[in-house]
């Protein structure tokens, strides 16, 4: 008898007793523990702003990265600056990104929520 090494490209991804399973943990997506690992991440204290075109087909983008939150406070941050830039945007990675350049106004508003904020790049 052969013992299969375990492989996370193969698993259960749905099961019809409990739903979507998670692909790390292979446990059911309310019950899995992969999720709970994941915690705020490690950095400097210094929210950086940024301006990028690059893979954008020129249309210029501000990534606000840095923030020491977790990903539910992060999705509420970025709603908010949404809102206060009237813009769209969305959040990868931890990494929120704003249509436009709104360095400027950004900079203003995390100063006041606290952030020490440094415009990076050019």
């Amino acid at each position: 008898m052969s013992i299969k090494a375990p492989n996370k490209d193969t698993g259960i991804v749905y099961s019809t007793e409990f739903g979507k399973m998670c692909p790390g943990c292979n446990k059911p997506t309310l019950q899995c523990i992969c999720q709970k690992k994941q915690s705020i991440p490690k950095c400097d204290g210094v929210v950086k702003l940024m301006r990028e075109t690059k893979g954008r087909k020129g249309k210029g983008v501000t990534l606000i990265t840095g923030l020491p939150l977790d990903n539910e406070k992060l999705k509420k941050l970025a709603k908010s600056i949404k809102q206060k830039c009237g813009s769209g945007g969305s959040l990868k990675d931890g990494i929120i990104e704003i249509q436009g350049d709104h360095r400027v106004l950004l900079e203003n508003e995390l100063g006041k929520i606290g952030y020490k904020v440094k415009c990076a790049g050019g």
